[in-house]
């Protein structure tokens, strides 16, 4: 498994990682890694745009068919 080394890190964030990877009964690295997955799984803007733009929308309601469910809706 690779190893990764981050430098900078500012002291106040640091501090703050330690006492979260505490809380959660972590060590620093196993919960930045855990953090790190969490980010990597989220989806960017443009990975969102991309996979909405691959939708197959034939199959999708109209607008019309939309206006006419939300009026039915109101009734």
């Amino acid at each position: 498994m690779p190893t990764l080394y981050i430098r900078d890190v500012p002291e106040v964030l640091s501090e703050t990682l330690k006492v979260r990877a505490c809380q959660q009964g972590q060590s620093l690295s196993a919960y930045v890694v855990s953090e790190l997955q969490k980010s990597a799984a989220q989806l960017s803007g443009g990975e969102i745009v991309r996979r909405l733009r691959e939708l197959n929308r034939r199959d999708s309601a109209s607008v019309s068919e939309i206006l006419e469910a939300l009026s039915e809706g109101r009734q």
